[in-house]
């Protein structure tokens, strides 16, 4: 019985330790596995990550790099002394943005700017990607993509060159038009209230069609047989529209809100430069416009880098907090 039971804990030793020679054996086979498959996909893709390479040093250059120049937010930044011999004085530049007299009307000319494309302009590319995907006939679909794409590539120069050949007082279509039902005309371009829907009307007729590729793209990967079995089932256009278009848009319009709240305090630099004069600059200073006329053109440095990089934070803060959001209400986010 001794010997009997010696041989069998003896056997069963051993199997044990084969068993755990074959696990590990097999982990260390499944590692290698792992990277020679990296590595036979890199040399199958090489020439996707070679073409990678252009795309990467451009934001080396031209995005990472040049965040080193941050630091002169937090110095008395000097062109003849330099980056690093400037003296530092430390979060002095942001008070005197914060306690100035310009930082609450920038930041309302701003916040207006940026929520009223958020709520007119935004919707728009949506409800033409969905105006656009209820046309059958594609020869005509097609010509009314290009047509609403075109303005896309027309500079903010052109269109800037357009609104006062429309609107100006002395000979402009509009005014011709106000003039003829009124007996007088109105200042578009320079009173301040006309500032901001103008500057929307812009965004809209520019961007508008060329912002709805994105959706058509994602409409384009709707599967033809939901929209079969709706009308089966005796669903209207609205009905298919509002239960399966827009939800299959969904994730891409979170994805897009939320890109779009991170660039709030964003509003573009040239199609405001263009537009504002000293008639409708109550409306028309905005943080971009702030940071050219004081960095630029005043030579302050520091005290614009501050404002640049406090815009930036919030982006950051904006963006963050809104993928947050989306992900607690059930979404993907964007990262």
């Amino acid at each position: 019985m001794y010997g009997g039971n010696s041989l069998k804990e003896v056997m069963h030793s051993m199997k044990k330790k084969s068993t755990a020679g074959t696990d590990v054996s097999e982990v260390n086979q499944i590692q290698r596995g792992k990277k020679d498959s990296f590595l036979t996909y890199f040399k199958q893709h090489k020439w996707l990550y070679i073409m990678l390479i252009p795309g990467a040093l451009y934001f080396i250059i031209f995005r990472y790099i040049p965040m080193g120049g941050i630091v002169i937010a937090f110095k008395q930044y000097s062109p003849f002394r330099g980056i690093w011999a400037s003296p530092w004085v430390g979060f002095k530049q942001f008070q005197l943005l914060f306690t100035g007299t310009d930082f609450w009307l920038l930041l309302k000319n701003t916040l207006l700017l940026s929520l009223m494309n958020l709520i007119f302009y935004f919707p728009m590319p949506i409800i033409i990607a969905l105006l656009l995907n209820e046309i059958k006939n594609q020869i005509y679909k097609r010509t009314i993509q290009t047509f609403i794409y075109i303005p896309h590539f027309v500079s903010w120069v052109i269109v800037a060159s357009l609104t006062f050949t429309l609107f100006n007082v002395t000979d402009g279509a509009v005014n011709g038009f106000v003039k003829a039902i009124t007996g007088k005309t109105i200042n578009f371009l320079g009173l301040p209230q006309y500032f901001r829907p103008m500057i929307i009307g812009q965004a809209i007729w520019k961007e508008t069609g060329y912002g709805t590729i994105i959706f058509l793209a994602a409409l384009a990967g709707v599967d033809p047989n939901l929209y079969e079995a709706a009308k089966v089932d005796g669903a209207g256009r609205w009905k298919i529209m509002w239960h399966i278009t827009l939800p299959a848009l969904k994730s891409t319009i979170i994805m897009m809100l939320i890109l779009r709240v991170g660039s709030i305090l964003n509003t573009g630099f040239e199609q405001i430069y263009l537009m504002r004069n000293d008639l409708n600059i109550s409306a028309s200073e905005v943080f971009d416009t702030f940071v050219y006329q004081r960095g630029l053109i005043n030579g302050q440095y520091s005290y614009s880098s501050a404002a640049g990089l406090f815009k930036s934070i919030v982006g950051l803060i904006l963006v963050l907090s809104a993928d947050r959001l989306a992900k607690k209400a059930g979404e993907s986010g964007i990262y």
